[in-house]
């Protein structure tokens, strides 16, 4: 199986973003998450897109490093 077809994006979402330092901070938090290959914060939606291998960082485990990050995060649909 190849890295690409091992890859998924979830969506996270957050209403606690007071300021764009949140952003960077967030960000440097998932990105030390093995497992997580990027990550973006959208500071004026709240939405936090992930792409990370299910198989070594689950969707908790997002969810925990966002709050790892000081901020509360949920699973998104869209």
């Amino acid at each position: 199986m190849s890295a690409q077809t091992s890859t998924r994006r979830t969506l996270l979402r957050s209403g606690e973003f007071s300021c764009p330092s949140c952003v960077a901070k967030i960000e440097k938090r998932l990105l030390r998450t093995p497992g997580v290959t990027a990550a973006k914060v959208h500071f004026t939606t709240g939405r936090i897109e992930i792409d990370h291998d299910p198989r070594v960082a689950s969707v908790d485990t997002l969810v925990t490093a966002v709050g790892e990050a000081g901020y509360r995060a949920v699973p998104s649909a869209f």
